[in-house]
Order: C-alpha cells, then sequence, then structure tokens
C-alpha cells in the first residue's frame, strides 16, 4: 500500500509484545478523521499491536524521537477484533488455514509462511470462528492469541 493522499497517513505504534517477547514497533495505515484533534480512522490489520483492530479511531501526534505520528491511545473501539495465528505443523499449508477462516468472514494479512493475523468485523459471529480455532489448537495445527477481542465477541463466548 502507498500513500495515495493526504488523508492517508502511517502511524507507528510502540508496545511491548508478547508473541514476540520484545518491545516492538508496528506501523499501520489510517485514514485521518479530524487532523487537528490528531484523530485517526485505522485501516489495517495490525500483526502485533494489542489492543488495536482495524477501524479504531486512534489519537496520534507527531513524535520528534519516532520523526512520525506515534500512537497514543484509543478513543474508540470499533467493536472489530483481531486474533492472531501461529500455524505449529509446518506440514500445514497457511493459505489454507486462511481459507477456513475466510470462510467463516475473515480477513487475514500473513506475515511469514509460519503466522498471519486476522480480522474479525464487528458484524460477524465469533462462536464458530472460535470453535474452529480451539479445534484446530487441540490438533497441534495452530496456536492462536486474541490481543484485541471486542466485548461483543467476548459476549458471545
Amino acid at each position: 500500500m502507498t500513500q495515495e493522499n493526504d488523508n492517508h497517513v502511517k502511524i507507528l505504534f510502540r508496545f511491548y509484545s508478547d508473541v514476540l517477547d520484545e518491545w516492538t514497533v508496528e506501523t499501520m495505515w489510517a485514514n485521518t478523521v479530524d487532523n487537528d484533534k490528531g484523530l485517526y480512522k485505522i485501516d489495517s490489520i495490525p500483526f502485533y499491536a494489542p489492543l488495536v483492530a482495524s477501524d479504531d479511531i486512534v489519537f496520534a501526534e507527531y513524535d520528534d524521537s519516532e520523526q512520525m505520528l506515534t500512537y497514543r491511545k484509543t478513543v474508540e473501539h470499533s467493536g472489530n477484533s483481531t486474533v492472531q495465528v501461529v500455524i505449529m505443523d509446518k506440514a500445514v499449508d497457511i493459505n489454507n488455514i486462511r481459507d477456513i477462516f475466510k470462510d467463516l468472514g475473515c480477513i487475514s494479512e500473513r506475515v511469514n509462511d509460519g503466522y498471519f493475523s486476522m480480522e474479525v468485523l464487528y458484524d460477524t459471529a465469533y462462536r464458530p470462528i472460535k470453535q474452529k480455532l480451539t479445534v484446530l489448537e487441540e490438533k497441534g495445527t495452530i496456536g492462536y492469541a486474541e490481543p484485541c477481542l471486542s466485548d461483543k465477541h467476548k459476549n458471545e463466548m
């Protein structure tokens, strides 16, 4: 994705990653909601960043030390959720697993052959997704984390 216009910006997130077990940074695309107030709508699926999902409205400001717009806090949650998936069985093709969740309404972004992150939109039923995640984890096919599970999706369990 390239910066298409002034309304589409990159925001830096600095956080401790439980997945990577270290402090890390991730940049995500966002659309400007109100530049003067520093409000932006996330237009990416987070790979590692916790507690943020696509379509969330965040407050970010230019940080001199980072030399770019930097996340400060989430202002409004979209109700979308983010699930991180690690392929544990190396004989399994990651795209086959991604297709299983695509059929359940999830869009995903692949990081490499062994890891992807997917979004569960607010109006998507989470129970069948959670059931499939659990079955695949019990088989040893995947491991997964729910770093940003919306209240709606939590309440479906």
